[in-house]
This record gives C-alpha cells, sequence and structure tokens, in this order.
C-alpha cells in the first residue's frame, strides 16, 4: 500500500493547494504534514503492522480536506472527499470504511474506539505537547478572527487555552501519553505564568495592539499571529531550496560517476576498429549526461549580487537590508545606520520581510524548474542511451553473421 500512501500524498498537497483559501493559515499543508509526521510516529512507538500503518497514514493526509469546501461538518466532508479518490485507487469498501471512521475520529468530543483511533485523534493534537506551541495556537487564533468572526482578547484566548489543556484536552495512547505529556504540562504552566501576569497588569495587556506599540519615534511590531506566519513561510521556503539543492547533488553526483565509468571503460574501447559500432551510442550517453550534470550546475549556482546601497536607497524603501546579497560590500557602520533606519518604519520592515518572501520564491520557482528539466534530460538520456546501445548490438550482431 506504500505506493497508495503516496499517491494520497500527492493528491491531497495539490487538492490544498489548489482549493484551501490562504485565511487558513492554521488548518493548512503544513498543518496536515506535522499530523502525517506524528502518525507516522506514534504507529512506529505503537509497534503496527504495515497495513494498519497506511491506513492511518492515509487517513492523516485526507483529515482536513474538508476545509477546502466549508469549516462546518469538515469531517464529513473529508471522508467523502476520500472516498472518491480511494474508488479511483481501487480500495476494498472494508479499507475504506477503516479510513472513513479514521477520520471522523479527529471529530472534537469524539471518544475514540480502538488503538488507530486513538493514534490519529493523538496525532491531530500533537502540538500540544510541542515547544512551539503558543506560536501554532496563535496561528490556529488568527484563523478564527479571519474565518469565524471569533475575535477574543489576550485574556480570553488564554483562557481558552488553559480550560482545552487541563479539563478538555488528553492523549489517549500510551506512546502520545510518554511522548508529550511532559511537553504539555509545560505549555499549561506556561499558560498560567501568562494568565497570573494579565490579571496582575489587565490594562497594560488589555489589547493586543496595545501591547505591540513602542513609544514615539519606534516601531510598532507586528502582531504575533503576522510576525509567526513570516516564520512559518520562510522557513519552508528555506527547506524546500534545501531540499531542491539536495537533489541537484544527488544528480551531479550520479552523473559525475557514470561520465567516469564511461570515459575510463567504453571510451578506451573505441580505438578499435571492430566497437565502431559503439561510438554513436557512447557519444549519446555522453551528451545527456554532461547535459544533466550542467544542469544540476545551474540549478545550484548561486546569483552575486552588486552588495552595495546609498543613504536615498533607504530612505526611498528600495533595499531590502535582510537579504545578505545587498549590503555585503557595505562598511559596518553604514549597514547599522541602515537597519536602524527600518526598525523605526514599520511599514518598511513589513516590505523587507514581503521582499524576502517573495524573492525567495522566485529562486524556488528557478530551481525547481531546472531541476525537473534536469530529471527529464537525465531520464530521456537513459532511456534513449539504452535504445541506441540495443539498436548498436542488434545491427552489429546482424552484420557480423
Amino acid at each position: 500500500m506504500e505506493h497508495l500512501v503516496a499517491a494520497a500524498e500527492k493528491h491531497v498537497i495539490h487538492l490544498i493547494n489548489e482549493k484551501l483559501d490562504n485565511t487558513f493559515v492554521y488548518h493548512n499543508i503544513v498543518h496536515t504534514q506535522s499530523v502525517v509526521k506524528s502518525t507516522l510516529e506514534l504507529a512506529d512507538l505503537s509497534e503496527l503492522n504495515d497495513r494498519e500503518k497506511h491506513l492511518l497514514l492515509i487517513s492523516a493526509w485526507f483529515h482536513d480536506t474538508g476545509y477546502t469546501e466549508s469549516i462546518e461538518n469538515h469531517e464529513d466532508k473529508s471522508v467523502a472527499i476520500a472516498k472518491d479518490f480511494l474508488k479511483t485507487q481501487n480500495v476494498t469498501d472494508a479499507d475504506i470504511k477503516v479510513i472513513s471512521a479514521l477520520i471522523l475520529a479527529t471529530k472534537m468530543g469524539y471518544e475514540p474506539q480502538n488503538q488507530l483511533e486513538r493514534i490519529i485523534r493523538d496525532a491531530d493534537c500533537s502540538h500540544i505537547g510541542s515547544k512551539n506551541f503558543m506560536n501554532i495556537t496563535e496561528l490556529l487564533r488568527k484563523e478564527w478572527e479571519l474565518n469565524c468572526s471569533k475575535t477574543l482578547t489576550e485574556e480570553q484566548w488564554l483562557e481558552e487555552n488553559i480550560n482545552f489543556l487541563s479539563t478538555k484536552h488528553r492523549f489517549y495512547s500510551d506512546a502520545a501519553s510518554s511522548n508529550w505529556d511532559k511537553g504539555k504540562g509545560k505549555n499549561l504552566s506556561q499558560l498560567l505564568r501568562a494568565h497570573k501576569k494579565l490579571k496582575q497588569d489587565n490594562s497594560k495587556l488589555k489589547h493586543k495592539t496595545d501591547e505591540l506599540k513602542f513609544k514615539k519615534n519606534k516601531v510598532e511590531l507586528p502582531e504575533r499571529g503576522i510576525e509567526t506566519m513570516f516564520r512559518v513561510a520562510l522557513r519552508n521556503h528555506i527547506t524546500l531550496s534545501d531540499i531542491a539543492d539536495t537533489k541537484a547533488n544527488i544528480l551531479l553526483s550520479v552523473n559525475a560517476i557514470i561520465i567516469s565509468l564511461v570515459l575510463s571503460n567504453l571510451v578506451s574501447k573505441l580505438d578499435n576498429p571492430s566497437n565502431d559500432y559503439l561510438i554513436w551510442p557512447t557519444v549519446i550517453f555522453t551528451l545527456f549526461t554532461v547535459a544533466s550534470i550542467v544542469l544540476s550546475v545551474l540549478a545550484t549556482r548561486p546569483n552575486v549580487t552588486q552588495g552595495k546601497f546609498n543613504k536615498q536607497d533607504v530612505a526611498n524603501k528600495k533595499v531590502n537590508l535582510l537579504f545578505f546579497g545587498n549590503f555585503h560590500q557595505m562598511k559596518l557602520d553604514e549597514f547599522e545606520w541602515a537597519m536602524g533606519e527600518m526598525m523605526q518604519d514599520r511599514d518598511y520592515l513589513y516590505g523587507s520581510l514581503t521582499k524576502d518572501l517573495y524573492f525567495l520564491g522566485l529562486v524556488l520557482n528557478r530551481k525547481y524548474s531546472l531541476l525537473r528539466s534536469t530529471y527529464t534530460v537525465f531520464m530521456l538520456g537513459i532511456v534513449i542511451s539504452v535504445i541506441s546501445f540495443g539498436v548498436a548490438f542488434y545491427y552489429s550482431g546482424a552484420s557480423t553473421l
């Protein structure tokens, strides 16, 4: 069923990227991938068999796809989406029934009836024991504001989380309890301390915007939800860039080994007239290998920028000071002055973060486009080379006869 899990992953990622509204800053592909990862972790610790593990992973991929259609009863809509996909994959009715039940087990307030339901329910709440709990829940708070018109004050939000962690939530599986109960306790303590501090000075933290305001001539920092959004988005972009570089390096290494073998084994035999039939297949094989190497190098080759700016650029907000390529040739005092100017201007700070995210996206687009071309050239090269060698051997044998 591994191929089915891979197909489910591809289908869900495409569905969420295409149909999920960008106001879902919590229930998005990052959350889904986190639940899948936690599900796999708990499944391994629980020593499940392969079939149970695969059913859990498929359920984890589909459990929040219903948000692409509606918030209300999204679990039921997730089941419908999963069924439509699984039927196209010729999955048995028994397995579809199990997957549907596992998706419905993630409903709020549901009491799991078996080990698989306990695992997926715990995986869906794994962030409760995470070190990033506070940041992750801020995304959920922002999502409520954007989609449910549910705006809570800082005090109400803390009370909501304290009530959920202390009275409504518990981990059902032994693996989840051993993994995350300690982290959950620390997060609950952090919430209680924050609530106590808020009570002591309620006027200071009555509204989140008041908390984030600075005195005159100082920047007004963005609310925590937006900071988290930028942090998560930038981290995801950087991770994708690392993945692209790794894939390109793998291709580069493989092709370098191939061309070394060609030069050492095939080329040395071409001096013999009896091996003339190998010339064209070898040339074709070598050309495709070199083309793959060139494309891999282009995918990982960094761009060099001027690395300078002037005061006029800073005044006009034309330079992004968060990217090293824009300041690596500047003197320290000039850079410190420019950073000070940016930190005193909220719009400039926001604009720099936005530009950084945008240009990272452009770099990723270039890398993955080149990487796709490299894989295509490599695949075609292997196929065409094998065919050309086959044809050469065939005609060589026929001429001998």
